[in-house]
């Protein structure tokens, strides 16, 4: 895991708190920034997790040249 999946995880966890404080007080600013920040989490999560696809696929691909290498 990668600082990119975990930001993005705690932003998405603090969005949703956000969005339920908005609506336990009847603050539709909250609601929306909550919201907001949910999207950002994710978006962020998503980013985090192409890095570490892409950081495998780099894994797999010096192990098979490696590998062919050595047979």
């Amino acid at each position: 895991m990668n600082s990119n999946q975990v930001k993005g995880s705690m932003k998405d966890v603090a969005g949703k708190a956000q969005e339920k404080f908005g609506k336990a007080v009847g603050s539709t600013d909250h609601q929306v920034k909550g919201l907001a920040k949910q999207g950002e989490g994710k978006v962020q999560k998503k980013v985090g997790d192409v890095q570490e696809a892409v950081k495998d696929a780099q894994h797999d691909t010096e192990r098979a040249e490696r590998h062919e290498r050595n047979h």
